[in-house]
């Protein structure tokens, strides 16, 4: 488990010799002082993103912790990637789902997070899951472990092509694949946004909404992927760098995470 000598002792003699009651005390431990730390923030972890053999499937997983001390320990680094590991071999409909299935033996994966609070005394908690499914789906982890991206292409057999555009993901963090995908409530905002500054310009209320409307096509060019000016070429967008692939080629689905 990895808890400290003087815990497991403590445990064993509380349970009276039974090693497996041993265990479940320092686990219930665990979830009890997990219960503790519910106020406190867990802004540093690592996020890694892990595709099947055929890259048809991708998931992310982001462990969360409180400092970069137990970030950067292989240990925890380790049962990330083995959260990942069940991840993609399970493929969970969502994180509660991917909570619920076996970590190691009879141990699920809520139990080990909330072990995880025990042995390290920090805040410990999965706090991103993401799954991505197409023809061809590729990964992006940046070296630091914080930042992770799934990419899915209509067309397999442009493996350098997914992970260009994965990186512009990780760059540029776009919203959306496409305007016609953007959330309502967004494209709702930025034009009451555009409206609240031409106002301020001095504007006529008659030219708001045209003016508004100027500032949101700008919008969805900065902040959909296809839209995007492509970062290895600026004379070109996203959609046109995959288009003087193939013509067939785009981005039908993609997933970014972020500590």
């Amino acid at each position: 488990m990895g808890a400290g000598m003087m815990d497991c002792k403590n445990a064993l003699t509380e349970a009276g010799g039974d090693f497996q009651g041993a265990i479940d005390i320092l686990r219930k431990k665990g979830i009890a002082k997990a219960a503790k730390r519910e106020d406190r923030e867990t802004t540093e972890g690592v996020v890694i993103a892990h595709t099947n053999g055929d890259q048809t499937v991708g998931v992310i997983v982001a462990l969360q912790c409180e400092t970069d001390f137990v970030a950067r320990n292989d240990g925890f680094i380790a049962i990330t990637q083995k959260i990942a590991d069940v991840a993609l071999q399970n493929q969970p409909a969502n994180l509660e789902g991917l909570l619920d299935l076996p970590y190691e033996g009879s141990l699920s994966i809520r139990d080990k997070v909330g072990e995880q609070n025990g042995v390290i005394g920090e805040k410990i908690e999965l706090g991103s899951y993401e799954l991505v499914k197409g023809a061809s789906v590729l990964p992006y982890n940046h070296s630091n472990n914080k930042r992770s991206v799934l990419v899915a292409l209509s067309k397999a057999g442009f493996d350098d092509a997914g992970r260009n555009v994965a990186m512009q993901i990780a760059a540029m963090n776009p919203v959306s694949v496409s305007k016609d995908d953007v959330d309502p409530a967004i494209v709702e905002k930025e034009i009451e946004i555009g409206k609240d500054l031409a106002r301020n310009e001095g504007k006529p209320e008659e030219m708001l909404e045209k003016i508004a409307m100027g500032r949101l096509n700008k919008f969805f060019q900065e902040n959909t992927l296809l839209s995007q000016k492509f970062v290895k070429d600026g004379n070109q967008t996203v959609q046109q760098y995959l288009h003087s692939l193939d013509k067939g080629l785009t981005v039908t689905e993609f997933k970014h995470v972020s500590l």
